[in-house]
């Protein structure tokens, strides 16, 4: 087994997650094949099976001694797949890759990665430009067990938690559309508060909120000061406006100028506990979430080894 080990150090474990809805879903892996075939890389590849295999395929290959994990995906495979490496006693030795394959690519697009343009990406991993970032943690009670969940992203409570869980049921060939319209029709029509209670910064905030965004990056534009490397959460609290109110905040998410919305109280801090939230749902990284209450969301700065690019180009 040690010696199996020290075989896969120098070759790339890649777990393969076809993007929901494609009509040809191993079409992507082929083209990406042949140009590591192209490029000479040495690589072992496991295909997921399904969302809850990857956490366990990451974990599988941290422990088998690969120190170049590549992940084919989007944020919500990533997130679960940096639960298995931080799961792993090997976490400090590994470097994880991505080339961007889901419905939403948020964090591989904060560092200049294209979706389209997978070429570049494997370019990237093979210069291996490794920064550390930092990993956000939530922790909550399970039946009287601790549970750690981690994220690169964001952690998402009330109506954009909501949007996600409905377009994670409908996952369709035009699923982008889809989402983009419910998230549309759910921010103008279907607005709600949730009474909300949390501490951060040595205070407490305890009142009503249509939607809470704790983000180690960018947040899809809700949290678009955070950066994954100054080991601070960015959290932006937003109360519920009126019709012409929301059309405006939605204008400044796309221009990600939502720091100066009227409605939004920004905190930025190392640790958030979370009381309550009412009835409001949870998501994160683009997937669902049903952690208890109170819950612990804190910063593990540098915790992660994370490929980047040296450049924001693209290959021909």
């Amino acid at each position: 087994m040690i010696k199996a080990q020290n075989d896969n150090r120098h070759r790339w474990g890649i777990i393969y997650c076809p993007r929901v809805g494609a009509l040809k879903p191993m079409r992507r892996w082929n083209e990406i094949r042949e140009y590591l075939r192209s490029r000479g890389v040495e690589y072992d590849f496991i295909q997921s099976e399904n969302f809850t295999s990857i956490e366990r395929l990451s974990r599988v290959l941290a422990d088998n001694g690969y120190e170049t994990i590549v992940l084919v995906g989007g944020d919500g495979a990533l997130q679960d797949a940096i639960n298995g490496i931080m799961a792993s006693e090997n976490r400090d030795k590994i470097s994880l890759g991505i080339i961007p394959n889901g419905i939403a690519n948020d964090f591989s697009s904060y560092w200049g990665l294209d979706e389209k343009d997978y070429k570049s990406a494997i370019d990237c991993i093979m210069a291996r430009r490794v920064r550390k970032v930092d990993v956000g943690c939530c922790r909550y009670k399970d039946n009287g067990t601790e549970v750690c969940r981690y994220f690169l992203n964001v952690v998402n409570i009330g109506l954009s938690a909501h949007v996600v869980e409905m377009a994670n049921r409908k996952r369709y060939l035009f699923n982008k559309i889809y989402s983009y319209i419910t998230a549309m029709l759910h921010l103008l029509f279907y607005r709600q508060n949730f009474s909300m209670k949390f501490t951060l910064n040595n205070q407490t905030v305890e009142r009503k909120f249509m939607m809470l965004c704790i983000g180690n990056s960018n947040g899809y534009g809700m949290t678009p000061s955070a950066v994954p490397y100054n080991g601070m959460l960015d959290v932006a609290a937003i109360r519920r406006p009126l019709f012409m109110g929301m059309l405006q905040g939605m204008y400044m998410v796309w221009k990600r100028r939502i720091m100066n919305y009227k409605l939004m109280e920004p905190f930025r801090t190392k640790e958030i506990v979370i009381e309550s939230v009412g009835n409001a749902r949870a998501g994160i990284d683009g997937r669902p979430f049903a952690p208890t209450y109170p819950m612990c969301i804190s910063i593990l700065p540098e915790s992660l080894n994370f490929i980047i690019p040296s450049k924001k180009t693209k290959t021909k």
